[in-house]
């Protein structure tokens, strides 16, 4: 049966006689509609009579409807739902300490941002949460995302608390007789050399839980004593009565012969299936013993933990109807499917900041041709800095988790990311000598700011910002939160107090102070390595991004700064432009005056073996384009630290030429340190093979501004040197593309807050980035 005037394909509508009851009902649908629900959330023969009585509706209410105006109503409703029901997504999570950001891609390319506070005890609440916000922007359902989209990236805090915190599984390490205190000894290095108050830390595995197996294999790979196997048994039962939940196993010269290794894995297996087994030279084949021993044994603590959480949370999903590929971002850049994340977790932490100079590599490059980026990311714990040149991301091995020295070493391939405790939810303090300090304790999300409903009682950046005008309390977040501006002024009292300042003095004391020391992590990771600031790009991210950067920016010289609209979820944005990221290391060392090829393609074939062995097991992979990079670490000869050189260009399994490998090491030595030794003998130690497997994505498009006012307001805002300024507030969304912004002025962005102080001026560019210049 036909609704009279209405043809099948919905393509025309006469709007012959309807009946008086066919309009009531479609009155009464739009009402429901418009009252929260929507056809995705209807199905099977029930949408389509809620659909028809929607068009019968909208018709009625069509002025004195003509035929086009009646199809043109009845085409769009159709084309809306046809749209929800077919529609598939890309979700990318990034749990951070305060919150959790949600970036959701749809199939033009367009990016939606929701946040929700981070939830401790249990990551998925906070991660449906802030789901559900985005859910919200597009009119659609949770489950609606969920269930179409076709990839979820999470990135994850959980594996670097647990290793910071120490509240790993219960884990022993068996190493090689006469060699227990690898851990313990560490490779010396202080942060200050006259300190003699710190207390030396406690190695990550205790000496009890440190086994002593009886065997011995040279730095040529030869056999000097055979294994023990009776007292690999012997510690294998042992580990039952300590309640031992893992184990690492770091023997000496075991990247050049496994053998020992991977026979005390065999036993273990047999006599104490129960732990988890993690394997040295399978985790970190470098001739280094401290950094080989801390990366097998954290990885190893992490397997209980990590393994369930990333279970949960694919249950979780699984029970909101999620069907596509699941993975999480790691950090070397990329991400990787689960279940093979799963069987390294080490990778793991320190994945979430490893994502943000992905964004600002596809941010920038949309504007400018200029390769070296300045990454700075300020969050609600930490501020964080990255570094690309030459439009490569940077890499590192010297990350650590805690203080440089005293906390764990995790010696893997990273992005490279220092961070410091200048975050909005950093805490502001006196110390006992009368001085303003700023962090490193953070407010997190619990309690939260002062100003935060539910908050704390302790001043922080995100309080100061308030009292200083920079963050309109009822605004905040799109005004989904409404902040308590009384109770951010009676935080700041606590301190002003102590320092017989204003209220509105404290409050630019401390953002002032947390700019430097923003200033300093920038400093280290660019003057201290030959990076000018004054010739790069500045990207910035975070939600608390917008508040200083400028300041930050001018006072080391940079001219121009890009805000992208999505700064406040800049690592989740990272995760739409990454692909999956693998990489192999194998030990060969030769040197470029007796160059061996043999050892260089052994290695080489070694780690690209094992790269093809975890492809082989990618879903993901069998459709997608791959790619590999080749890179080695060398080092002139009695120098003791090594340096990445990439080696684009080279071939995996051909003849490397010893001579260009030597000058291209020169070129990274004297780009890094400033000098080279063009005649100095190379040695090239550990040969790496990164695996790339491209992930499909919608191209970048212009954005679209919105034909509406964008002044909100007009309310004072307090700058340094001139006190309490009238300060215009704009509609960040309402801005037309390169409209100049003059400042004083605050930007207001759904998720973030741009301040533009004086002689400074801020653009929207179709790219979809705000341009501060800051030369006026």
């Amino acid at each position: 049966m036909a609704l009279a005037g209405f043809s099948r394909d919905g393509a025309s509508f006469s709007g012959g006689s309807i009946s008086a009851g066919a309009a009531l009902i479609g009155s009464l649908f739009i009402i429901f509609l418009s009252n929260g629900m929507n056809l995705v959330q209807i199905t099977g023969p029930v949408q389509m009579i809620v659909l028809g009585a929607v068009v019968i509706a909208g018709v009625l209410r069509s002025p004195a409807g003509t035929a086009e105006t009646n199809a043109r109503i009845a085409r769009q409703l159709l084309l809306n739902w046809r749209l929800q029901r077919t529609m598939t997504y890309v979700i990318t999570i990034d749990t951070g300490g305060t919150f959790t950001d949600a970036v959701v891609q749809d199939e033009a390319g367009r990016l939606t941002i929701g946040k929700a506070l981070t939830t401790p005890k249990r990551a998925f609440e906070g991660m449906y949460g802030a789901i559900s916000a985005a859910a919200r922007l597009l009119d659609v359902t949770p489950e609606h995302v969920i269930q179409r989209a076709s990839r979820l990236i999470f990135g994850t805090t959980r594996a670097t608390n647990a290793i910071v915190t120490r509240s790993t599984a219960k884990t022993a390490l068996f190493v090689t007789e006469g060699f227990p205190d690898i851990l313990y000894l560490r490779e010396g290095g202080k942060k200050d050399a006259h300190d003699f108050r710190t207390p030396f830390p406690e190695p990550y595995v205790s000496r009890r839980l440190t086994f002593e197996i009886k065997e011995r294999i040279n730095a040529e790979g030869g056999v000097e004593t055979l294994l023990d196997e009776a007292s690999v048994i012997a510690a294998a039962r042992e580990l039952a009565r300590l309640s031992v939940q893992a184990v690492g196993v770091c023997l000496l010269w075991s990247i050049v012969n496994p053998a020992h290794e991977v026979r005390v894995a065999q036993l273990l297996k047999e006599h104490a299936p129960q732990v988890a087994v993690t394997l040295s030279h399978e985790i970190l084949p470098i001739p280094r013993e401290y950094r080989r021993a801390s990366a097998t044994v954290l990885d190893a603590s992490l397997k209980p933990v990590m393994q369930k959480f990333l279970e949960d949370m694919a249950a979780d999903l699984e029970q909101l109807g999620f069907s596509g590929d699941l993975l999480v971002s790691t950090t070397v850049g990329g991400c990787m499917e689960v279940t093979a994340a799963a069987r390294r977790p080490v990778h793991l932490a320190k994945s979430g900041p490893a994502m943000v100079p992905l964004a600002a590599r596809e941010y920038a490059g949309r504007v400018t041709a200029n390769g070296d980026v300045i990454i700075c990311d300020t969050g609600g714990t930490t501020f964080d800095v990255g570094l690309i040149r030459d439009g490569e991301v940077v890499r590192t091995r010297e990350t650590w988790l805690g203080p440089r020295y005293t906390g764990e070493l995790l010696a893997l391939s990273s992005v490279d990311i220092r961070s410091v405790g200048a975050g909005g939810g950093s805490i502001a303090w006196v110390d006992d000598g009368g001085l303003l300090r700023v962090g490193p304790q953070s407010a997190g999300s619990v309690p939260g700011p002062a100003c935060y409903p539910g908050g704390g009682t302790l001043p922080t950046v995100t309080d100061a910002a308030v009292v200083a005008g920079y963050i309109d309390p009822d605004l905040f977040l799109g005004g989904r939160i409404t902040l308590d501006a009384a109770a951010a002024r009676a935080a700041m009292a606590t301190v002003a107090d102590r320092l017989s300042l204003s209220v509105e003095e404290t409050a630019l004391a401390i953002l002032t102070i947390a700019d430097e020391t923003m200033i300093s992590a920038i400093q280290d990771i660019t003057v201290s390595e030959g990076v000018d600031p004054r010739q790069s790009v500045f990207v910035a991210g975070g939600g608390a991004a917008g508040l200083n950067i400028a300041s930050v920016a001018r006072a080391l010289g940079c001219k121009t700064v890009l805000l992208p609209q999505t700064a406040s979820a800049l690592s989740a944005c990272g995760m739409q432009f990454s692909d999956v990221v693998a990489e192999e290391a194998a030990s060969g060392i030769t040197s470029s005056d007796a160059f061996d090829q043999t050892i260089v393609r052994d290695a080489l074939s070694r780690a690209y073996a094992a790269l093809e062995k975890l492809r082989a097991g990618l879903k993901i992979a069998r459709e997608a384009a791959c790619s590999f990079e080749i890179a080695v670490d060398a080092r002139y000869r009695a120098q003791i630290w090594e340096l990445e050189v990439p080696l684009s260009g080279f071939p995996i399994g051909g003849e490397l030429d010893a001579a260009e490998l030597a000058q291209r090491f020169h070129k990274a030595h004297e780009r890094t340190f400033g000098v080279d030794d063009p005649n100095g003998i190379a040695e090239f130690l550990t040969w790496k093979i990164r695996l790339r497997v491209a992930l499909p994505r919608p191209a970048a498009k212009p954005i679209a501004s919105e034909e509406r006012s964008a002044l909100l307001k007009r309310k004072r805002a307090y700058f340094p040197g001139q006190g309490l300024v009238d300060t215009p507030f704009y509609n960040g969304p309402a801005l037309r593309l390169d409209e100049e912004v003059a400042g004083p002025a605050i930007i207001l962005e759904p998720t973030t807050t741009i301040v533009v102080p004086p002689n400074a001026s801020a653009c929207l560019s179709p790219t979809g980035s705000y341009l501060l210049k800051l030369e006026r």
